[in-house]
This record gives C-alpha cells, sequence and structure tokens, in this order.
C-alpha cells in the first residue's frame, strides 16, 4: 500500500502539470485542497503520525502555521502584505485551514530529510528550515496563478526571512523531541511539491 500512495502522489502531480500545460487549469487547480488530504493521509499513515506525542506536536503545529498565517494577513507584521485566494480550500477569517497542515506536513517531512543529513543538532535546523525556505520560494512563483494567494508587489526578502524564523522554531522543537519518520515518505512528498512547483513555473512562464 505504501508503494501504491507513492506513485499515485507522482502520478495525481504529473497528471495535473500536463493538464495544466494542456489549458486546462481550471479543472486541476481547484483541486489542491484535495491533494494536500491525501499528502495529510500518507503522512498519518506512513511518517507515520502514530504516538501520543507526534499526534501532539503535528496538531499544535499545524495551529502554529494558522496562527503566523492569521497575523500575516491581518496584520502585515509577518511574511508582508498578502491575501489568500480560492484554491487553497476553506477559510476562517481569510485564512484556509489547510495552510495550518501544509506547515506540520513541511516541518515534519523536512526534520526527517535534515536529520538525514547531518547529525548536529544546529547544522539540522539549518538545513530543515532552509529546505521549507526553498520550497516556499518556488510556491511564491505560482502562488497567484494556482489561486493559492497573492502578495501586495510580490514576495520580498521580509518573507523568506520570517519564513526561515518560524521554521527554525518548529525544527528546533522536532530536534529536541526527537521525532523520527520514515525517510522514504518524507522524500517523495519533498520532491515532488518542489518538482511541480518548479515546473509550473516553467510552464506558466512560456504563456
Amino acid at each position: 500500500m505504501k508503494l501504491g500512495l507513492i506513485i499515485f502522489l507522482w502520478v495525481i502531480h504529473v497528471a495535473a502539470l500536463i493538464g495544466i500545460a494542456l489549458g486546462y487549469e481550471s479543472f486541476f487547480l481547484p483541486k489542491s485542497p484535495f491533494t494536500m488530504l491525501y499528502l495529510l493521509l500518507m503522512v498519518v499513515l506512513y511518517f507515520p503520525i502514530d504516538t501520543g506525542k507526534k499526534v501532539a506536536l503535528f496538531g499544535a503545529f499545524a495551529v502554529v502555521g494558522l496562527l503566523v498565517e492569521w497575523i500575516g494577513v491581518h496584520t502585515g507584521a509577518l511574511f508582508g502584505n498578502y491575501y489568500y485566494l480560492e484554491n487553497f480550500g476553506i477559510k476562517i477569517d481569510g485564512i484556509p485551514l489547510l495552510i495550518g497542515v501544509n506547515w506540520a506536513i513541511l516541518a515534519f517531512t523536512t526534520h526527517v530529510i535534515a536529520t538525514k543529513l547531518t547529525l548536529n543538532i544546529w547544522t539540522r535546523i539549518l538545513a530543515g528550515s532552509s529546505l521549507m525556505v526553498i520550497i516556499d520560494f518556488f510556491l511564491e512563483q505560482i502562488c497567484e496563478y494556482a489561486g493559492f494567494w497573492v502578495f501586495a508587489g510580490g514576495a520580498g526578502i521580509f518573507n523568506y526571512v520570517c519564513w526561515f524564523v518560524v521554521a527554525a522554531l518548529l525544527h528546533w522543537i522536532l530536534a529536541k523531541s526527537r521525532v523520527k519518520g520514515d525517510l522514504v515518505i518524507s522524500t517523495h512528498i519533498y520532491i515532488v511539491q518542489l518538482i511541480f512547483a518548479a515546473t509550473l513555473w516553467i510552464i506558466i512562464s512560456t504563456i
């Protein structure tokens, strides 16, 4: 089942890219919330989120993600001036519920990848936070086209600095909590999102 979920993960992302390239973006892009829920299913089953500590941390990270995004949208004090569009799913007070899930998934998966890269806690935190910022950079290039969010004047350096700081805090907590997870699942989830965002950026740049 694990292999099947990984294969289907790639199938839905590749199919979406092909469909968007052929002009069917209005069909594929609104389905993004279902893709996020699929990622959540994979993480819960095969990361896995199978202990009280992991459940508590994952839930707390999702709440932190929602909180920092609420501060960002309603005050501009974090990330800059931006607002969410419709393709990230159901919103409460302008903030999609799934954006908190996205923060938690990214933190957990990049933590596992970073843990395999280095044993030193500080370089691990640096590596994991950097991986999250890299994903954010590519998402910022496609966010408006994909119907996710819009920055006034585009995302600036302040956005990436804030992303790194919040990510570093989450990675510090994960490192101190000694959370362990599946490297294969984490790597596929990270790479498929990175390739999707980078490829979609290329596609929309040629339209």
